[in-house]
């Protein structure tokens, strides 16, 4: 049997940008196309795909067939929420579909897969974002305005220790102490809110981790075991280096002192690797690929599931006396590269992937 094919050029720009797998399939249920996304979820080039039985290749737990032909009689989109797709090399995934027949051929049907974990990913990150912004302005706000009574209150509390008998100073040295602690957790607000935008230029990845990594074990990462599991042809990233650093420090920083805190896990694993599934909305309105990805995984007690969907969100901890800082200014620095930072966590196993953008063709040209 011969293929089907649409009659009419898929628009290319639109159908190579779309950040979800999409697929045409024709009036004999065949796939007549496959997007990027579609060839990354499937785990197949389009070549090999195209003729191929659309479901002989995906696998979803739902009625495809009628809900296909429903699409062709109707002339209308259908959705289907909350169904496992796979496609029989991969585990099943938890998906939305989207089933519409094509206005100028309604005998082949649009299908788009929309993985849940992104879409959920992508709706919290919109909140946080939001959520941030306010939270930082107003504390920036108070950082300033509370830092100069604290300076007055532990200079007097030094004078006054001055003149108690010894069994008493001990209460005006605590009123210095925790002043300065506070004084210093300002200026860590401070700090979030002025971060400076990044200097961008080619980066290698790798590069950064291990300056990252070297300085970790010597310092809060003594006790770990750390394993590079890297990807040697991932090309360079374009980011501010040092800010990079800073990331990838606060990463591993966060993974050590959980291990140690709860005396489980000994080991994070740096691994890296070309992935081209996703992409994000960049400044000019075009979705942008983010292909290059960083995971820091450790094997300690894995995130607390009351806080793990707010873990970016700034006063989020889960150590306590932690200020929540740390990883809300990780998502600041990624968001202001252009790029993606997400969290899988359980007991025994916490994923922190970053997703950069390699460095745009002007820049190479011109470096």
């Amino acid at each position: 049997m011969t293929p089907y094919r649409t009659p009419y050029p898929v628009p290319g720009v639109v159908w190579a940008s779309l950040p979800l797998p999409a697929l045409l399939i024709g009036p004999d249920n065949r796939i007549a196309e496959v997007n990027p996304a579609g060839e990354t979820f499937l785990n197949a080039s389009s070549r090999s795909l195209v003729g191929q039985p659309a479901f002989d290749r995906l696998a979803i737990d739902a009625p495809m067939d009628e809900a296909l032909l429903r699409a062709r009689l109707n002339q209308s989109p259908l959705f289907i929420n909350d169904v496992d797709v796979t496609s029989g090399e991969r585990a099943p995934v938890q998906c939305n579909l989207q089933i519409a027949p094509m206005h100028d051929n309604p005998e082949v049907i649009l299908l788009i897969i929309s993985p849940r974990d992104i879409a959920d990913r992508l709706g919290r990150a919109m909140q946080v974002k939001s959520a941030a912004k306010s939270a930082i302005g107003m504390a920036e706000m108070l950082a300033h305005e509370i830092k100069n009574p604290l300076a007055g209150i532990s200079g007097a509390a030094q004078l006054i220790g001055m003149n108690l008998p010894p069994e008493d100073r001990e209460l005006a040295d605590l009123i210095v102490e925790e002043t300065r602690r506070i004084v210093k957790l300002l200026e860590q607000v401070e700090q979030f809110g002025n971060l400076r935008p990044p200097d961008r230029r080619p980066v290698n990845i790798h590069d950064a981790l291990d300056r990252a990594r070297k300085s970790a074990m010597v310092g809060f990462a003594a006790h770990m075991h750390i394993i590079e599991d890297y990807d040697p042809s991932l090309p360079p990233t374009f980011a501010d280096p040092d800010q990079l650093l800073q990331v990838f420090l606060n990463l591993i920083k966060n993974a050590a002192e959980a291990c140690k805190r709860s005396g489980e896990g000994r080991t994070i694993r740096l691994h890296t690797f070309y992935d081209l599934s996703l992409r994000l909305r960049g400044k000019d309105g075009r979705p942008a690929a983010l292909p290059l990805q960083i995971e820091i995984i450790d094997d300690g007690p894995g995130i607390p599931p009351e806080i793990a969907a707010d873990i970016f969100e700034p006063f989020v901890s889960g150590r306590e006396n932690g200020t929540g800082l740390g990883l809300a200014l990780v998502s600041k620095i990624i968001s202001d590269h252009e790029g993606w930072i997400s969290v899988d966590s359980v007991p025994g196993r916490t994923v922190f992937r970053v997703s950069l953008p390699m460095v745009p063709k002007e820049k190479k040209e011109k470096a």
